[in-house]
């Protein structure tokens, strides 16, 4: 959407970054890294159509389209994919790009859209979704007049794409509240950019030490974005140091188990913690019950784990989970990004050897997950 260069730093290597960059490649922008900084020349950037496995395999992929409409005033694509924890529709999305303007044409398989006059308006969204806000934003830096975002989702994401979008020359009021004021029409400009910790990947080490005991360190973890999980972590028995070095987890196996936990939106439980939480409350005394509430097939991850010997009973959109003495290793298949990840701490925690299959899943999301737990003392290799 910038028609300049702009350098992103601390960019994970994970393979839905690859996905980005091979249909921004495709939109003809030139993209290269420099280690852990990613180059982004979106000069010579056209209306090309989107489409192939970069689409239809990653669901982030409609996050072009806010940003086609607003450097083009049109955008062709494939439907995206790569969400298999819930039916998740794109409508919410069209729907509040149509109140700026929007003509939505739809076809098999594909749609395009076209705003020949992309305006502000006051937008309501009917559910506070990360994805509907994020492409609502990119969109409104482009059009005409003001846009009013209403129950604008919360994440810290959210906040990261403003301070980004606002050091590119956007005017953007309201970052991290649940309103939005965007005043379009501001020239963008290159920029500079790091991206913030990974709250998520940091609850994942910090719920393997949960499962498994024993003393880590995260260093430089989004500590302020955590607080409900460093919550839940203590009501389990963690004992949570934070200092200049990072954030400290001390826990010993098996951890208490949860009378009841919610998701909810930020700052609610993060839905992607889970299925990591529930791994770690697999083993040990005391039965935990699960409320899922974002996504309704969210639980793929409680058959595998049955079958390394988990005692879990799903219903709807909760989960009884009835911790066991042990769990043994066998062979299990990551169905989804974060019931991967939970696997794997699962395997961490069981008896024998545990492998696990389809880690594709597990590599959208985490840089290299081996190398980490190898550094934590986990006998995992990939193969």
């Amino acid at each position: 959407m910038v028609d300049d260069i702009s350098i992103i730093g601390n960019c994970p290597r994970i393979s839905d970054v690859c996905h980005m960059q091979n249909l921004l490649t495709g939109l003809g922008c030139r993209v290269s890294w420099a280690d852990r900084t990613l180059m982004i020349d979106a000069r010579g950037a056209c209306a090309d159509k989107m489409n192939g496995e970069s689409v239809t395999q990653m669901r982030s992929s409609i996050m072009l389209l806010g940003a086609m409409l607003g450097r083009f005033g049109e955008a062709s694509m494939a439907y995206p994919g790569g969400c298999v924890i819930g039916k998740r529709p794109i409508d919410m999305h069209l729907c509040a790009l149509e109140r700026m303007g929007v003509t939505i044409r739809q076809e098999e398989g594909n749609f395009t859209a076209i705003a020949e006059n992309l305006r502000g308006t006051v937008i309501a969204l009917p559910f506070a979704s990360v994805g509907a806000t994020e492409n609502v934003l990119l969109a409104a830096v482009k059009a005409q007049g003001v846009t009013v975002l209403q129950n604008a989702a919360r994440e810290p994401e959210i906040a990261a794409l403003c301070q980004f979008l606002k050091k590119a020359g956007a005017v953007i009021e309201g970052v991290g509240g649940s309103t939005l004021v965007i005043q379009g029409g501001n020239p963008l400009h290159g920029t500079q950019f790091q991206i913030p910790a990974d709250r998520i990947v940091a609850g994942t080490y910090l719920f393997s030490a949960l499962g498994t005991g024993g003393h880590i360190l995260l260093k430089d973890a989004p500590v302020s974005q955590m607080t409900e999980m460093l919550r839940i972590a203590a009501r389990m028995g963690a004992e949570i140091t934070v200092s200049r070095e990072g954030l400290s987890v001390l826990a010993e196996s098996p951890g208490r188990p949860l009378s009841y936990l919610r998701t909810g939106v930020y700052p609610g439980f993060p839905t992607d913690m889970q299925s990591p939480l529930m791994a770690a409350l697999a083993q040990g005394e005391g039965t935990s019950t699960i409320e899922e509430t974002i996504f309704e097939d969210r639980f793929r991850i409680a058959g595998e784990l049955t079958k390394m010997g988990a005692c879990i009973c799903t219903r709807g959109r909760c989960a009884v989970i009835k911790g066991v003495s042990k769990l043994h290793g066998c062979e299990v298949e990551a169905k989804e990004l974060r019931g991967g990840a939970g696997l794997v701490i699962a395997g961490c925690m069981a008896d024998g050897e545990t492998v696990v299959r389809n880690r594709h899943f597990i590599e959208r999301g985490y840089e290299d997950i081996c190398r980490d737990y190898q550094n934590l003392g986990v006998n995992i290799v990939t193969g």
